[in-house]
C-alpha cells in the first residue's frame, strides 16, 4: 500500500517547501517510487507550478509521479459555493493516480496565505484524511521568542488532535540562528516522545534572486549582464551623494535610484569594474526616467543586470524589501542550501523508523547519487580543488559548501578568484582560498618534494617553482595530511593531474598499476567499467590489478563484485594472444583474490544477458549477471563506456582513480558542475577508507 506523506504549513510562512525537499531527498534513498502533489497551486496551470517542476527536476520524476491539482482560484470558488467535497474528489482522483505509480507520495498542502487561515487549515486536514496521509506539520518560529515558538508546537498539535489527523511528526522551521538549540530544548514532546526537529532560517534561501526581484514587480531590464541569478543580499536606495553612497554599498547588493542620477549611475558602474570596490547584484532606476544616452551605453557593459520601473524610489523599495527567496525558483544553489539545512538537523534514522518503509529492490542512478552525497557528509573530509580560476569550479564549491558535503580548499591567486566569483554571485563564505605563491606552506612543500625527489637531482629551487602549479601543490596538500583529497582536471589534461601522485603519493602496497573506473549508473542499477581512461595497452599482470582494484571500489560504493575480464571470445571458445591474455588475467586474479566471483575471458553480452549466458557458460556465477567489467584495453574500454552513455542513456561518473594511497580523481575538461560536485562526494568517500589514510 502506497504511503502518504502531508506536509501541512500550522503557520503562515513556514517555508515548507524545505521540509518537502528534505523529505524527498531521504525517501529517494530509501523508497524505489516517489511521487509528489501539490492539492491546490497559486498559479494559473498546476502543471507549471514552481514546486512541481523542482521536484521534477531535482528526482527526475516524470509528469506522472509530480503533479499539481487545482489552481487556488478554482478552490476559491468551490469554497464560496460550499461545494468542499468536489475539491475532495478531485485531489483524490489525482492522488490516487500518483499513488498507483508510487510506494510513497509527499503531498505538500497550502501556505495558509489566504484571507481566511482557519479555512486552509480545515481544508488540508480534511484533505489530509481523506487521502489517508500522515501529517508532518511546520510551525515558523519566524519573529518567535523562544517560549512562543514552544507554544505554537502545542497549539498545533491540539488543533491536529482536534482534526483527527495522523501525526508523523512536528518540526519547526525558520528559527533564528542562536535559537535553535534553545527551542529544540524548550518544545515539548508529544504523546509519541518524539523528538521536534528545529530547522533555521536560512538566508541562502530567504535572500531573492535578482530574477525573483524584478519578475515580482514587473521591471524590464534595459542593460547590463543578463545574469539574473545573483542573490539581493541588501537594498541601497541611492537618496545621499555619491561619496556617502559608495561607502554603504557592498557586494551583492541591490541599488535603487532615480533613472537621471548620473553620478550614482557612473560611479556605481565604477565601482563593479575595480576589484577593491564592491559588486551590485542589480540596479533599478526609478520614476520612469531614462538615464542619458551616453550613460546608457557605459552601462551596456555594466557586470549587473539595469533594470527600469516607473513607480518612484519609495514604492520601488517598499515592494523589493516585500519580496522573499523561494527554494522554488530552481536555483540549485538554493535547493542545496535547504537540502544542507535539513541533513544536519533531522535525524533520518528515527524519521525513517516512523514511516516503516519497504525496502528498495532496485538502485536507481538518482538513489545512487544522493546516497553518495550522504556517505560523503557521514564522516566529514577535507577536499582541495586546485583550479579556482575555472567558473565550474567555483560554482561546485559553493553547491557542496551549502549542501554540507565536505569541507573544502581552493588554490589559486586569492584576489581573481574572489573577483571571478563576485561576478557569477557566487558564495565562497566557509570555503578555504589559497594562493600557492603567497602561501606560507611553499616553502614546507617545496623542501618536502626535493627530499621525495632527490634521486631525481630535484633541488630546492626547482621544487619551489614547481609549487607554485596547482595540481603540485594540491598532491603535496594530500601527501602530508593538509587535506584528505584533490580533484583536478576542469582545465587540465589527466597527465597533469595523475603525474605528481605517482611522483610521491605512489600506489597502495601490492598494487602495482595506478587505474580508474567509470561508475556507469543505469535505469535500474549500478556497473562498474575499467580501465577506460588511465592504461592504454595493460598487460596480463596488469589487467589482473585493475580487475582487483576495480573489484574494491565497486564494494566501496555498494556494488557487490562480479568480475567480467572481457574479450572477443567467452569461455573455450577462442585463442589467440589477446584472449590468451585475459585468460591469464583471469587466473592471477582468482590467485590473488580466491574470494572473488571472475570470469574470463568472457564476452559483454553473455556478461550481462542471463539467456546468451545460460548458452555460453552455464552454471558460471558470474555471466549474466555481471557487474564489474575490466575491458582489455583503453581503446576499448573508452569507446564502450562513451556508447554506453550515448545509446542508453547511463550517467557515467568518473573517471575514479584506484590503486593510489590517498585519493586524487580527475576530472574531464569538459565536466559539468554537477560531475565536479559528484566526483568531489565519491573522493570525500574514497578518504573515508582506512587505506585511503
Amino acid at each position: 500500500m502506497t504511503r502518504g506523506i502531508y506536509v501541512s504549513a500550522m503557520t503562515n510562512g513556514s517555508g515548507k517547501s524545505l521540509i518537502s525537499l528534505g523529505l524527498a531527498d531521504m525517501l529517494h534513498r530509501h523508497a524505489d517510487r516517489v511521487g509528489f502533489f501539490r492539492p491546490i497551486v497559486e498559479g494559473g496551470d498546476p502543471s507549471a507550478d514552481p514546486m512541481v517542476r523542482l521536484m521534477q527536476r531535482t528526482f527526475d520524476l516524470p509528469e506522472s509521479r509530480a503533479r499539481g491539482g487545482l489552481t487556488r482560484a478554482e478552490a476559491r470558488a468551490l469554497l464560496v459555493t460550499g461545494d468542499r467535497a468536489e475539491i475532495d474528489a478531485r485531489c483524490v482522483a489525482i492522488y490516487s493516480e500518483i499513488a498507483a505509480e508510487c510506494d510513497v507520495v509527499i503531498v505538500e498542502g497550502t501556505d495558509l496565505s489566504g484571507n481566511d487561515a482557519a479555512v486552509e487549515f480545515d481544508l488540508n486536514a480534511r484533505l489530509a484524511n481523506n487521502l489517508g496521509a500522515m501529517v508532518l506539520a511546520v510551525v515558523s518560529a519566524k519573529d518567535m521568542s523562544v517560549d512562543e515558538a514552544a507554544d505554537a508546537v502545542d497549539v498545533a498539535r491540539r488543533e491536529l488532535d482536534a482534526a483527527k489527523v495522523s501525526l508523523l511528526a512536528m518540526m519547526v522551521n525558520r528559527a533564528a540562528d542562536d535559537a535553535v538549540t534553545a527551542i529544540s530544548e524548550q518544545v515539548r514532546p508529544g504523546r509519541s516522545g518524539r523528538p521536534v526537529y528545529v530547522i533555521p532560517e536560512l538566508t541562502e534561501i530567504s535572500q531573492p534572486t535578482v530574477s525573483e526581484v524584478s519578475t515580482e514587480l514587473g521591471a524590464r531590464q534595459i542593460a547590463g549582464n543578463s545574469n539574473l541569478e545573483r542573490d539581493v543580499t541588501s537594498v541601497r536606495v541611492a537618496a545621499m551623494n555619491v561619496g556617502n553612497f559608495l561607502h554603504l554599498l557592498r557586494d551583492g547588493a541591490l541599488v535603487i535610484v532615480p533613472g537621471d542620477r548620473a553620478d550614482v549611475l557612473v560611479a556605481t558602474l565604477a565601482s563593479s569594474f575595480s576589484a577593491e570596490f564592491p559588486v551590485p547584484s542589480g540596479m533599478f532606476l526609478t520614476g520612469g526616467l531614462a538615464p542619458d544616452p551616453n550613460i546608457l551605453a557605459l552601462l551596456a557593459q555594466a557586470p549587473f543586470p539595469v533594470f527600469t520601473l516607473d513607480e518612484d524610489t519609495y514604492t520601488v523599495a517598499r515592494r523589493v524589501s516585500e519580496v522573499r527567496g523561494e527554494i522554488a525558483s530552481g536555483l540549485r544553489r538554493k535547493a542545496a542550501a535547504a537540502l544542507g539545512a535539513w541533513s544536519r538537523q533531522v535525524d533520518e534514522t528515527e524519521l525513517l523508523e516512523r514511516l516503516e518503509l519497504p525496502r528498495p529492490v532496485n538502485m536507481t542512478p538518482l538513489r545512487f547519487l544522493h546516497e553518495l552525497i550522504q556517505r560523503a557528509r557521514a564522516e566529514r573530509r577535507h577536499i582541495v580543488l586546485p583550479e579556482g580560476e575555472d567558473i565550474r569550479v567555483l560554482k561546485a564549491a559553493e553547491i557542496l559548501r551549502r549542501r554540507d558535503v565536505c569541507d573544502l580548499s581552493i588554490l589559486g591567486p586569492e584576489s581573481t578568484v574572489r573577483e571571478l566569483a563576485s561576478g557569477q554571485g557566487i558564495d565562497l563564505t566557509g570555503i578555504t582560498l589559497i594562493d600557492p605563491s603567497t602561501s606560507d606552506l611553499r616553502d614546507e612543500f617545496a623542501e618536502e618534494y626535493a627530499r621525495l625527489r632527490a634521486h631525481k637531482n630535484v633541488s630546492l629551487d626547482q621544487a619551489r617553482e614547481r609549487m607554485l602549479e596547482g595540481a603540485y601543490f594540491g598532491t603535496m596538500m594530500v601527501q602530508l595530511g593538509k587535506v584528505d583529497g584533490m580533484v583536478s582536471g576542469a582545465a587540465h589534461t589527466t597527465a597533469n593531474t595523475i603525474r605528481p601522485a605517482l611522483e610521491f603519493v605512489k600506489t597502495k602496497d601490492g598494487v602495482k598499476i595506478v587505474s580508474s573506473v567509470f561508475l556507469m549508473l543505469l535505469q535500474d542499477r549500478v556497473l562498474v567499467y575499467g580501465d577506460c581512461a588511465v592504461n592504454p595497452d595493460p598487460n596480463d599482470e596488469q589487467l589482473a590489478d585493475i580487475a582487483v582494484a576495480s573489484a574494491e571500489t565497486a564494494e566501496q560504493f555498494g556494488v557487490q563484485p562480479r568480475v567480467a575480464m572481457l574479450s572477443y571470445s567467452t569461455g573455450e571458445s577462442g585463442s589467440g594472444g589477446a584472449v590468451d591474455e585475459v585468460r591469464r588475467a583471469t587466473e592471477l586474479v582468482r590467485k590473488l583474490r580466491p574470494d572473488l566471483a571472475v570470469e574470463g575471458p568472457i564476452q559483454y553480452d553473455a556478461a550481462v544477458d542471463a539467456s546468451v549466458a545460460e548458452s555460453k557458460l552455464p552454471g558460471s556465477s558470474v555471466a549474466g549477471q555481471a557487474t564489474v567489467f575490466i575491458f582489455p584495453d583503453l581503446n576499448t574500454g573508452n569507446n564502450t563506456y562513451k556508447a554506453v552513455q550515448q545509446s542508453a542513456g547511463a550517467v557515467a561518473v568518473g573517471p575514479v582513480l584506484q590503486g593510489l594511497r590517498k585519493p586524487v580523481n580527475d576530472l574531464s575538461r569538459g565536466c559539468t558542475v554537477e560531475d565536479i560536485v559528484n566526483t568531489v562526494a565519491i573522493t570525500a568517500v574514497q578518504a573515508q577508507q582506512p587505506t585511503a589514510s
